[in-house]
C-alpha cells in the first residue's frame, strides 16, 4: 500500500487489486454463460467510480451499473466504453444524451418508454433499454405477483417491446431479502419473476438478458444467476450481511479510512469533553484529537461509543464527534504523539476495524459508511494489476 503523503491528515487507502480479485472470486460462482455487471453507483460505493470500473472490467466484468445518467457520463468522459445500465430515472428530454453516449436506460412504465421511443425515432436511432420488474421489493418496476398482475405485466412489457426506436435488451428484478438467513421471500420473488418470463415467452416475447441476482444471491442462490448478475457491495470486499455464507467466497476489503493525531493533552478526572459535555473523564488520562469527523464520513452516532486504532490498539471515542475532529481516550496506549497514524476502519489483518464494526457502532449498514466518505477525503490507490487474458 502506498504511504499517505505527509500533507494529508485524513485519507482513504483503496486497494484496486482487492477489487480485481473480488470480481474474479465472484465470477467463479457463475456459469460460463452468465455475465457479471459491476455496480459502481455512488462513486463506486465511495471507492471512485472510474478506478473501480476499470479494475472490475480488467477482472472480467462485462457491464457496469449506475443509478443516474450523470454517473454514466462521468464514466464515458473517463474513457470507459463498456455497456452501462442506468437503474434510475432519466428524463425523456435527455434521450439524445443517452443515445450519443451509448447508454442503456431502465424503463418501468409505458408512458415514459413511449416518450423515450419518440425521442429516439426523431433522432433516427435506437435506444437500448432494460425493463424493471417489481417482484416484491415495492420500489421501481412493473408490478407482478398475484395472478391478475401477470396479465397486466405481460401486457405492459409487450407494449414497451413494440415501441419503435427502443431495443429491449434486458429485463430484471431486485431482491429485498436475499441477504437474510431465510431465503423464502427471495425465492418467492424469483418464482414471480421467472413465471413472468415464462408467460412472456409463451406470448412470443424473448428478451436476451435476464438478471435478478445481487451480491447476496450470487453467493447464496446460484439458481437465480440467469444470464447476468449484478455485483455491488461484494466487489468492494464487503459481505452484504452476517447471514450470507462467508465461507463460499473469500472477499477482501478494498478500503481503509485513516487519519492522524493532531494533538495530545493530559487531563484530570472530571474533564468535560466536546460539544454538550456529554462525557467526562473518570481518571487522569490522555486525550488525542483526531483530524476526522462527520464532515469526512465518520458517523456522529459513534459519539461516546465508537473506536479507532492508534498504534495498533483500540482507543474509544470520548464525547461527541465533531464535523472535523473526533477525540479519543488514549491514556492506555503508550507513546502517542501528534502525527501518529490512526485507523478509522480497515487496516491490516493483525490490526483491523472492519467497516461492519463501525457500521454497528453507528447503528447503520456498511453501505452507508462506504458511500458516506466525503469528497474532501483524499483517495490514494495502489497500482492496478494487469488485465486477465
Amino acid at each position: 500500500m502506498k504511504p499517505a503523503p505527509a500533507t494529508y491528515d485524513t485519507w482513504t487507502e483503496i486497494d484496486l487489486s482487492a477489487i480485481y480479485e473480488n470480481v474474479r472470486a465472484l465470477k467463479v460462482r457463475l456459469g460460463p454463460e452468465t455475465r457479471l455487471m459491476a455496480v459502481v453507483k455512488a462513486d463506486g460505493y465511495g471507492h471512485g467510480a472510474k478506478e473501480t470500473a476499470t479494475a472490475a472490467l480488467d477482472a472480467g466484468a462485462s457491464a457496469l451499473g449506475v443509478a443516474r445518467m450523470d454517473e454514466a457520463l462521468q464514466l464515458r468522459t473517463a474513457g470507459i466504453d463498456a455497456p452501462i445500465l442506468i437503474f434510475g430515472h432519466t428524463r425523456p428530454a435527455l434521450t439524445v444524451k443517452l443515445l450519443s453516449h451509448g447508454l442503456t436506460q431502465t424503463v418501468w412504465d409505458v408512458a415514459t418508454a413511449r416518450d423515450l421511443s419518440d425521442a429516439a425515432v426523431t433522432a433516427g436511432l435506437r435506444l437500448c433499454v432494460h425493463i424493471k420488474v417489481d417482484s416484491g421489493m415495492g420500489r421501481l418496476g412493473i408490478a407482478c405477483g398475484k395472478d391478475t398482475d401477470y396479465n397486466r405485466a405481460v401486457d405492459t412489457v409487450a407494449a414497451v417491446h413494440r415501441l419503435p426506436g427502443l431495443e429491449v435488451e434486458g429485463i430484471y428484478t431486485h431482491f429485498a431479502t436475499a441477504d437474510e438467513a431465510d431465503k423464502a421471500c427471495a425465492m418467492v420473488q424469483f418464482k414471480r419473476f421467472t413465471t413472468l418470463l415464462e408467460r412472456l415467452s409463451a406470448s412470443g416475447i424473448h428478451i436476451p438478458i435476464r438478471h435478478a441476482a445481487n451480491t447476496a444471491a450470487i453467493i447464496d442462490l446460484p439458481e437465480t444467476h440467469l444470464d447476468m448478475v449484478r455485483a455491488g457491495i461484494g466487489i468492494y470486499g464487503v459481505y452484504p450481511s452476517a447471514d450470507v455464507d462467508h465461507a463460499t467466497v473469500r472477499l477482501v476489503p478494498a478500503m481503509s479510512l485513516k487519519s492522524r493525531v493532531i494533538q495530545v493533552k493530559k487531563v484530570a478526572p472530571g474533564f468535560a469533553v466536546s460539544y454538550g459535555h456529554t462525557a467526562r473523564t473518570t481518571t487522569s488520562t490522555l486525550l488525542a484529537t483526531i483530524a476526522v469527523g462527520y464532515g469526512d464520513g465518520f458517523p456522529r452516532p459513534c459519539s461516546n461509543r465508537g473506536k479507532m486504532l492508534v498504534r495498533g490498539r483500540p482507543a474509544p471515542v470520548i464525547g461527541r464527534v465533531c464535523m472535523d475532529q473526533t477525540i479519543l481516550d488514549v491514556g492506555h496506549i503508550p507513546g502517542v504523539v501528534p502525527g501518529d497514524e490512526v485507523v478509522v476502519f480497515g487496516g491490516s489483518d493483525d490490526a483491523c476495524i472492519p467497516v461492519e464494526s463501525l457500521a454497528k457502532d453507528a447503528q447503520t449498514i456498511s453501505y452507508e459508511i462506504l458511500t458516506g466518505i466525503s469528497g474532501r477525503v483524499k483517495r490514494i490507490y495502489t497500482d492496478r494489476i494487469p488485465k486477465i487474458s
